[in-house]
Order: C-alpha cells, then sequence, then structure tokens
C-alpha cells in the first residue's frame, strides 16, 4: 500500500540561555550586522536621500496686455516704437507709433486653462521707414497650482533682425519655463509677482531693454519664449504697415521641487529595506546554522515537548 503526505507543519524550536552568554553576544553582534550594514551600503550608493523630484503641470497663464516695441528703421533715427505705458510714449516723441494690436488667448482642450496667444501688430511706418529689426516684449502672468502655488509675472522677448527690409515678421514658438532652483512642495511663492517693466516710472532708464532683460535674467526662475521659427516676410508696399504675427503656446510643464519630508523618507525607506532583505536571509541562515550546531552552548526547547508538558 502506498504511503503519502497528508500534511506538514515547521518545527519551531527555541534556543535558551543567560543573558552574560557568548550566545547572547553573538545574537547582538548579528542585529547590529543585519541592520547597520544596509542602511551605509543605501546611503554611500549615492540618491539616498530625494533632494529633488518633479512633476507635470499645465501653468495657468495669462497675457497681461503689456507691450513694448521698437523697429529698427533705415531713417536717420534708427528705430520707431510704440508700448502700452504711456511714460514709455512719452519719452520716445516724434518716434512713437500708434499700432493696430489685435490678440486672443485660445483653450483648444476646454480645460478651463488657456493653451495659445495669438498677437497681432500692424506697425504704421512712413514709406522711406524700412524695416530691419524688430525688438518686442510681451509681459504674462504665470501661476503654478499643484504642488506650491507659484506665482509671478514673466515675459517672452521676441527679436529679430535681418539684411533687407521685411514687411512683416511671424513668430510660433513656446512659453517654456526655465528653473534655475526648485520649487517648494507646499504653501504660496510669490517672490517674482513683481512687474517685468516698471510702467509707473517717468524715467528713461525704466525702458531700457539692457536693464529689463539684465533684471529679468537674474531671477531663478523665468520664462522664455522658445524655438521661435521666425519668418521674415519681405516687399512691403509704400503704404502698407509692418506686420508682426506671433502665435504662442503653453505646454505642459515639467515642474522641478524640493520634495518634503515624508517623501524624502518614502524614498530612503524603499532603498534601505530593498538592501535589508539580503542580510535578512544571509545572517538568518548564519544563525540556524550556528544554534543547530551548538557552536555557542545553548538549550534548544521544541514546541513539541513543550506541548507534550502541558499535557502532562
Amino acid at each position: 500500500m502506498a504511503i503519502y503526505e497528508v500534511y506538514s507543519h515547521p518545527l519551531l524550536v527555541r534556543y535558551r540561555t543567560s543573558i552574560c552568554s557568548k550566545a547572547t553576544l553573538f545574537l547582538f553582534v548579528v542585529l547590529l550586522l543585519t541592520y547597520i550594514p544596509p542602511l551605509l551600503v543605501a546611503y554611500r550608493s549615492q540618491g539616498f536621500w530625494l533632494k529633488r523630484s518633479t512633476y507635470e503641470e499645465q501653468p495657468n497663464v495669462h497675457f497681461r496686455y503689456e507691450a513694448l516695441l521698437i523697429a529698427l528703421t533705415s531713417t536717420s533715427g534708427g528705430y520707431v516704437a510704440w508700448s502700452t505705458f504711456q511714460g514709455f510714449n512719452n519719452l520716445v516723441g516724434d518716434k512713437l507709433r500708434q499700432p493696430l494690436v489685435s490678440v486672443r488667448e485660445e483653450d483648444k482642450n476646454q480645460d478651463g486653462k488657456m493653451d495659445q496667444l495669438n498677437f497681432n501688430l500692424e506697425l504704421p511706418v512712413l514709406p522711406v521707414e524700412n524695416v530691419y529689426g524688430v525688438q518686442l516684449i510681451l509681459t504674462f502672468s504665470y501661476q503654478l497650482y499643484r504642488m506650491s502655488t507659484f506665482v509671478m509675472q514673466s515675459m517672452a522677448f521676441i527679436h529679430y533682425t535681418a539684411p533687407v527690409p521685411g514687411a512683416k515678421l511671424y513668430i510660433n514658438g513656446e512659453l517654456r519655463l526655465q528653473q534655475r532652483q526648485p520649487l517648494g512642495h507646499q504653501g504660496l511663492d510669490t517672490t517674482y509677482n513683481v512687474s517685468v517693466i516698471n510702467g509707473t516710472s517717468q524715467f528713461a532708464n525704466s525702458y531700457d531693454l539692457t536693464r529689463i532683460i539684465s533684471a529679468y535674467q537674474e531671477r531663478n526662475v523665468t520664462t522664455v519664449l522658445s524655438s521661435p521659427n521666425p519668418v521674415w516676410l519681405v516687399g512691403r508696399g509704400t503704404s502698407d504697415p509692418f506686420v508682426i504675427n506671433a502665435v504662442i503656446h503653453y505646454p505642459m510643464e515639467t515642474i522641478s521641487y524640493q520634495p518634503g519630508f515624508w517623501e524624502m523618507i518614502k524614498f530612503a525607506w524603499i532603498q534601505y529595506v530593498s538592501v535589508l532583505l539580503i542580510f535578512l536571509w544571509v545572517f538568518e541562515r548564519v544563525k540556524i546554522f550556528v544554534f543547530q550546531n551548538q557552536i555557542f552552548t545553548t538549550v534548544p526547547v521544541s514546541h513539541s515537548s513543550t506541548f507534550k508538558q502541558h499535557q502532562s
């Protein structure tokens, strides 16, 4: 008649000894070697603490209806200009031109956030004022909400020069976020929620492009017009205005931020445990070998014998 196994269970053996014994000292050393080295290995392998992390967010961007334009011409004055700031317009005198401006922002995916700005400007110029270059600043309100609430005023700088006079400049690019340092993981940050251009000033140096751009680039967080793909069209009629057509997209951004305490602990804990499991497996076999072979004297007590004693 065949014999087969119907049930099995592990046998629990307890090894007993006094507190002041070699076995106790051995167990204490094993515990130290089990839990401390994994921490050192995880730490020395770099990246134990998560110092910077990223997430994706569609920024909430709005055009502030502020612009400053300088068009380089072939006339003796060298330029004509216009802006939405009365102080600047008063300073340029007879170089001022009043353009026809149309602006439209679109929410293409209907998610409640604008995706694109369509900016069109028709600058009236004299027949002798051939345009060879353009410098244009557009300002925006830029907001992030997913982690920390980040609010700033930013700009897009459009500039282009050509060896031949133009009739139209077409720009199609993206307003991209640039970070020199990560944002916070929570709270409200309005450090850069200040005007890019001091439009209330009556002094010329407040509208100097060198000063404006220099001050803007000192920020740790800015926006820049990326991949503008300029198209310079020639053949302007003597009575036609010079046209600037800009299409600026507000793309999804990858935001860098400083993780919070619990996120750092979670990341470090995963690395520690992944190494700890190996040490636990190795030293568990070491303890079984040592105690089963009685390398250090102990009193083994099996669960079955203890159970029989209780029954008797």
